[in-house]
């Protein structure tokens, strides 16, 4: 997607769904679902785990922080011009740390998934940034972004909003890989090299934007709902999207099930497998 979701949220979505996602921040307290801890600038702060907080911006854009016994590992930069209140949030979070963040982790290389690495890499310093192979030529800014498909895959043109970054990655991550407590998965579909990443410790599956749940449900990238279509304008191919949530049913070992989906954009929805197979029967009608 694009940094137009800030133009979608202000100019037609912003009424309706600031009202929801204030509500559901007040029923998170009432319910204490989710204890949301503070505002940092425009970020709102929501533990949703022992061990992770979602860093909400607009209402609607979500990056995650992950404790680590080192460090926090950031999955997702969100929008650009972020990197300031998410490194505030973060050393709020763990005042002890000596790096706020040690690691960037990318689901993909829209917009609103990487806008503020290179802010973020200025401020931090030394932070190792990871993303999976196959998305990794979909990283750097242009002339140097490589948008070719592979062989073997669907040849439909790429989608959203693709700016590319200046800080370099440092480590590609590949399927089955556990990268400090995240196993890492592959999820294409929204766009070739989309990975998810499952906290086995506490069955956290962060989906980016393989799985959206704005309204309060679980949607296949591809099939979000009408007030929210920015995902379904920016997945590549909507087959594989529907196909690697039904791999999601098989890779996930029993003894490290999903216990709940955080998403790119909507809520952590509590739930594992029951939550992928509501997702798949909406995309299969």
């Amino acid at each position: 997607m694009d940094v137009i979701v800030q133009y979608w949220l202000g100019t037609f979505a912003c009424p309706t769904l600031f009202r929801e996602s204030s509500n559901k921040i007040r029923l998170g307290r009432r319910r204490h679902r989710a204890k949301v801890v503070g505002i940092q600038s425009d970020v709102t702060t929501t533990q949703i785990s022992a061990h992770a907080w979602q860093l909400t911006r607009f209402g609607l854009v979500n990056a995650y922080l992950v404790r680590e016994t080192d460090s926090f590992t950031l999955i997702d930069t969100g929008l650009p011009k972020g990197g300031e209140a998410i490194v505030a949030a973060a050393k709020d979070l763990n005042r002890q740390a000596v790096t706020p963040i040690r690691r960037i982790l990318l689901t993909h290389a829209h917009s609103d998934h990487v806008g503020s690495v290179d802010q973020l890499a200025q401020l931090l310093g030394e932070v190792d940034l990871a993303i999976s192979r196959r998305e990794s030529p979909l990283l750097p800014r242009p002339p140097a972004q490589d948008r070719a498909l592979e062989p073997g895959e669907p040849q439909c043109p790429l989608k959203g909003g693709l700016p590319g970054v200046t800080t370099t990655a440092t480590h590609l991550v590949s399927e089955g890989e556990l990268f400090g407590s995240l196993r890492c998965i592959a999820t294409p579909g929204h766009t070739p090299g989309h990975f998810a990443y499952l906290d086995e410790r506490d069955g956290t599956l962060y989906a980016g934007d393989a799985l959206v749940t704005m309204g309060g449900k679980p949607h296949v990238s591809g099939w979000a709902p009408w007030f929210f279509p920015l995902p379904n304008f920016a997945t590549w191919h909507r087959p594989t999207a529907r196909q690697s949530i039904e791999r999601l049913l098989n890779v996930i070992p029993a003894e490290t099930p999903i216990r709940r989906i955080a998403p790119g954009h909507g809520k952590v929805l509590e739930g594992g497998a029951e939550l992928l197979q509501q997702a798949l029967a909406e995309a299969q009608q």
